[in-house]
């Protein structure tokens, strides 16, 4: 990646082009690119090919980790490197390792389980402080449940010490976010 910071992105492979959730991926992927992040992403359709289509027209540079599990699926156009792991956990792991911050969008129980296993190597310091994001209010029930039970208990555990996961308002507040988090260390 040559020295650039890499933001991985989460979610859903569902939405198309036109789409509400596709569009606001690809704005996500050129905010993310013009401040001069790598992209990353599972390398498919949906938000993944989105997000790497608007970064790859704001001039940047993107990423696809995808796996030999999803043997029908098919990595987007939008992909500069491809790293193909064998299996789903392989290819979750690998996404997270690269990353020097996340973002999670709109998407289905697979964003659900990275985005939850990525709080939670957050929370028990599992990895070193990365900035992590969720996109719009989607999540935000999620969030609010899961912190009922993390915060107002003595832990060291990290969400109860402060909030690991910050909501964006919009694409250009996700990128603002990270850059600003990831300048300071």
């Amino acid at each position: 990646m040559g020295g650039a910071l890499v933001v991985t992105v989460f979610g859903s492979s569902r939405p198309h082009e036109g789409d509400a959730d596709y569009e606001e991926a690809r704005i996500l992927g050129r905010c993310l690119a013009e401040h001069g992040f790598f992209v990353c992403s599972g390398g498919y359709g949906g938000v993944m090919e989105a997000v790497s289509r608007g970064a790859k027209e704001a001039g940047g540079k993107t990423l696809g980790v995808t796996a030999e599990f999803f043997k029908a699926a098919k990595i987007n156009a939008w992909i500069d490197v491809e790293v193909r792991r064998e299996s789903w956990e392989e290819r979750l792991f690998e996404l997270i390792r690269r990353a020097d911050g996340f973002v999670a969008c709109k998407g289905g129980t697979g964003t659900m389980v990275e985005l939850a296993v990525v709080w939670e190597m957050l929370n028990k310091a599992v990895m070193s402080e990365k900035p992590c994001a969720v996109l719009g209010d989607f999540w935000q029930p999620v969030l609010d449940r899961v912190r009922e039970v993390e915060l107002g208990h003595p832990a060291s555990w990290g969400e109860a010490n402060g909030r690991l996961v910050y909501r964006a308002t919009s694409p250009g507040d996700v990128a603002n976010h990270l850059a600003m988090k990831l300048k300071q260390t």
